[in-house]
């Protein structure tokens, strides 16, 4: 069974090296999906894969890398587009 995944994190996510944490992260759990920036500060990402593999991913998501503060972490139910693997997108409105 596959899930699928949409979260956004908010807080100081950004100029933390948040995405690439995300990247090898979400790699490590064997997921797929991406994740970017967002211009209003936030990051969002969508994780496909086993479920608890995509439930460990978002635990560790409201935590994040070393320099990372997040503050809050809302989570939805998201579309399977198939990607292939997980990866790093440009930022987006």
């Amino acid at each position: 069974m596959r899930q699928v995944v949409r979260v956004r994190v908010y807080g100081r996510v950004q100029g933390v090296w948040y995405r690439g944490w995300t990247v090898d992260a979400a790699r490590a759990r064997d997921l797929s999906g991406w994740v970017r920036n967002r211009k209003d500060g936030t990051v969002e990402a969508v994780f496909a894969g086993a479920p608890d593999k995509v439930a460990d991913m978002i635990e560790a998501c409201r935590q994040g890398p070393p320099l990372a503060q997040v503050d809050a972490l809302e989570r939805f139910d998201a579309a399977d587009e198939g990607w292939p693997v997980f990866s790093q997108l440009p930022t987006t409105e």
